[in-house]
């Protein structure tokens, strides 16, 4: 079978129009995007099987064109930044795989773009310039002011987008990550299709993230906190944890999802100001068991997990009095307060306030 490539950028076309017209696809792959690029992902895929395509398409079009089920493996040498909808052409790629499928891909990630960036021009200007495309093409897109604005003047081309970021994308949208690998500035990524797309309407994006928590009698609540992840972090949880475990104070070790501001507010619980809505709204009270995600939930023993839903989730956790240092203790800590908040809840709550201020205020405990 003699296979195309499908390509929608006008360089590509008029570089290699007769290389894809017969379809070699190897010889146009060692053209651009080059030999390393071909040499990485032939450890994956065979690149000449008629199972394989490759597209070269911001579009979901191109992709929803494609036969269904019938393609094993799709490659796109479109980086995604210049993918208006990237939800939306992730789920096209999803729909057209079957499961295990594998789906190759690129992006320029925020750091790759900030080091081109800082080469290209001289110190000064580069600075200036980085600052202002930070500003518009970073910033802009998160905030429901100037969204419109950005997506009007750029068509949602050229976007600046996280390694973080990227990966919850793909997640989100049913896909788990094999292999990534940074070549020539663009950070490549293979990954294979394990479930249907999660169709989130409603991600979170903004500075306000609104995160889905278990609360009393294991209701589902929203916490309000100011964002210290990249967006679509929340879909990673389970990556960052098979991948890194937990470090000590029981959050995950080297979590690639905070950003820079992200530390500084952690540091000194400035994140945590906006969960006083959810205190006020009745969701969580002053003193409890910190509201649990179903992924970090799952990390504790079942007796401990029933006994949690029995009570309201607070806004200052055991954590703070009693500093634990691993997962066990953690819930050590947690045990010893709801048995002692069962009998005397008032008596308890007061106990463990003040114990907690004082670690806060003179132990200089922080948040990580």
């Amino acid at each position: 079978m003699r296979k195309s490539i499908l390509l929608d950028n006008d360089k590509q076309q008029g570089n290699l129009k007769d290389l894809f017209r017969f379809g070699n696809v190897r010889k146009s792959v060692l053209i651009d995007p080059g030999p390393e690029v071909h040499q990485y992902i032939s450890k994956f895929i065979d690149l000449e099987n008629e199972r394989s395509m490759v597209l070269m398409t911001k579009t979901p079009f191109n992709v929803y064109s494609l036969s269904d089920n019938y393609f094993e493996t799709l490659v796109n040498f479109m980086r995604i930044n210049d993918v208006q909808r990237i939800n939306k052409f992730f789920e096209a790629i999803n729909s057209k795989l079957p499961m295990d499928g594998i789906f190759i891909g690129c992006v320029e990630t925020k750091g790759d773009r900030k080091e081109r960036i800082l080469k290209k021009y001289p110190p000064v200007l580069a600075h200036i310039y980085y600052t202002f495309d930070f500003i518009f093409k970073r910033i802009f897109p998160k905030l429901p002011i100037t969204k419109k604005i950005y997506f009007k003047v750029t068509g949602g081309r050229n976007r600046v987008i996280s390694r973080t970021e990227t990966l919850g994308r793909l997640y989100s949208c049913g896909f788990s990550i094999i292999d990534e690998k940074k070549i020539n500035g663009k950070l490549y990524f293979v990954v294979r299709k394990i479930d249907e797309p999660a169709f989130d309407e409603e991600p979170s994006y903004g500075p306000i993230c609104k995160m889905k928590r278990f609360g009393k009698k294991g209701e589902i609540i929203s916490v309000y906190k100011f964002r210290t992840m990249h967006p679509f972090s929340e879909y990673l949880q389970q990556y960052i944890y098979e991948r890194n475990k937990l470090q000590e104070g029981g959050k995950f070790k080297d979590d690639f999802r905070i950003s820079t501001l992200g530390k500084f507010m952690r540091k000194y619980w400035l994140d945590e100001l906006p969960m006083i809505a959810n205190l006020f709204s009745g969701d969580l009270k002053l003193v409890g068991v910190r509201p649990l995600s179903k992924q970090y939930l799952s990390l504790y023993t079942d007796e401990l997990r029933i006994k949690r839903l029995n009570f309201k989730p607070g806004l200052i956790p055991p954590f703070y009095a009693d500093l634990p240092k691993t997962l066990d203790e953690i819930m050590e800590s947690e045990t010893r307060y709801l048995d002692l908040y069962a009998k005397n809840p008032i008596r308890t709550d007061l106990k463990y306030f003040f114990k907690a201020l004082n670690q806060i205020l003179f132990r200089k405990a922080r948040s990580n």
